[in-house]
């Protein structure tokens, strides 16, 4: 059984490519509490590394003397996940879609087209050092009868 009020967490951790593995597990842990299924706890996985690993890289710099702070909560209906690095943040306008033209061949902005196709909500505070995401279980608008 699930409550109805969401469980909120907060994780500061090294700034270390391999931290993201223990709190995804933590997350991933509260996902099957909350009776997540297969295809959304792997949409939260794909994207969380992604986010950390871009905090990491390219926020912290790789600075192991840097911080990583990951809050989340997680209800019945949807997984809310926020991380924020310690670095001088980007402009996520600025990042040219990789789909298109000559950018096919270049390794930037396949990350945010990831995170912006596997989570229902997508946005970065002013700054651009903090991104926020949020799955819902349900997807009311997929599922509508358009007739009704």
């Amino acid at each position: 059984m699930t409550s109805k009020m969401p469980a909120s967490y907060s994780i500061v951790v090294e700034s270390k490519t391999s931290a993201v593995t223990d709190v995804f597990q933590q997350i991933q842990a509260k996902l099957v509490e909350h009776n997540f299924g297969k295809d959304d706890i792997f949409a939260v996985h794909l994207t969380l590394e992604e986010a950390f690993l871009n905090a990491v890289k390219h926020g912290n710099k790789l600075d192991p003397s840097k911080k990583v702070k990951v809050d989340y909560s997680i209800d019945a209906e949807k997984v809310e996940i926020s991380i924020t690095d310690q670095g001088p943040g980007f402009r996520p306008e600025n990042v040219e879609d990789p789909r298109l033209g000559e950018n096919l061949f270049k390794p930037g902005g396949r990350g945010l087209l990831l995170m912006n196709s596997y989570m229902d909500m997508v946005k970065f505070n002013e700054q651009g050092n903090s991104v926020s995401m949020v799955r819902y279980k349900e997807k009311p608008y997929l599922t509508k009868n358009p007739d009704s």
